[in-house]
């Protein structure tokens, strides 16, 4: 572990700022996403296992607080990964998994979200991470099948039965954000969103405006802001900085409900990306991004 002159730990993701996922849970804003820890087509084993541990475990080291996971990453292997390389996890540790997406293959996702599927997926994850409770479960898809009615009130009804702390929502309209918050209480959404997909921009604003979290997929556009030659090359040599970081730390000043969650199979790149809570954009760097893409 890295450490100050004063034998410190280097906690970089600390610098990301903290939001209180629903008012109750803080976590720092710069977290990890473990669906790349997976096998190709986000199916089956990793190539190095070993690796993904270290990943895991190096990301904690630098700060990180949030981890979001979902059951459908293997299925179930980002999970017991999570599960290898931290458990028992540190108490300020908030893990995020998913119901709602099977698999039949690489690449291959199907929304089924009846009660009775979310309720034994629920069980299954509290028993492949290891816990008693799990702090966010979202909804990784709506089920067009099923009332929505009946897709929250299963989880709903988990939530009171104590097995889930706070239920969240991926990929939705602001108006099946309202429709769902009508139901029962959600404290997070979580749509695809960086600074070259801007498409839930008014999913962002409701958020902001009603204290939600918004954990934004594939913040840096997996890899195609990230390469070199790319949009972000100018303001990243301005900052000395990578184009994954710039991208990264836009989305942090973007809004103080963003929670980007960068995942990786690699430590370097980990350490990289959590490199990024450190930027501070100036308000013109801020705008170049943004007309760069």
């Amino acid at each position: 572990m890295i450490t100050n002159t004063n034998g410190t730990a280097v906690r970089p993701a600390a610098e990301s700022g903290v939001f209180r996922i629903g008012g109750d849970l803080p976590v720092n804003r710069l977290g990890f996403g473990t669906m790349r820890l997976t096998g190709p087509g986000v199916w089956g084993e990793p190539a190095d296992r070993a690796e993904a541990v270290r990943v895991l475990r190096r990301a904690v080291e630098l700060g990180v607080t949030f981890i979001d996971t979902a059951d459908s990453y293997g299925p179930f292997t980002a999970e017991q990964l999570i599960r290898e390389a931290l458990h028992p996890y540190a108490d300020d540790l908030v893990i995020a998994t998913k119901g709602g997406l099977t698999r039949q293959g690489p690449g291959a996702w199907l929304p089924v979200s009846r009660p009775e599927y979310l309720r034994q997926q629920v069980e299954l994850s509290l028993r492949h991470l290891g816990l008693e409770r799990i702090d966010l479960y979202q909804l990784h898809r709506i089920d067009p099948q099923v009332p929505l009615a009946d897709q929250l009130g299963a989880l709903a009804e988990l939530r009171d039965a104590g097995k889930i702390r706070h239920i969240g929502l991926s990929e939705v309209s602001v108006a099946e954000l309202e429709e769902a918050r009508a139901i029962t209480e959600i404290v997070s959404v979580q749509n695809m969103y960086n600074l070259a997909e801007r498409r839930s921009e008014d999913v962002l604003t409701y958020a902001e405006a009603n204290g939600i979290g918004f954990i934004p997929w594939f913040p840096i556009a997996t890899g195609q802001l990230a390469r070199p030659g790319g949009p972000l090359d100018a303001v990243a040599k301005e900052y000395e900085a990578t184009p994954s970081q710039l991208a990264l730390a836009w989305l942090l000043r973007r809004s103080p409900v963003l929670l980007p969650i960068p995942g990786t199979s690699s430590v370097a790149h980990v350490e990289e990306n959590i490199g990024a809570a450190r930027i501070r954009l100036s308000d013109s760097a801020y705008q170049s991004l943004v007309n760069a893409v």
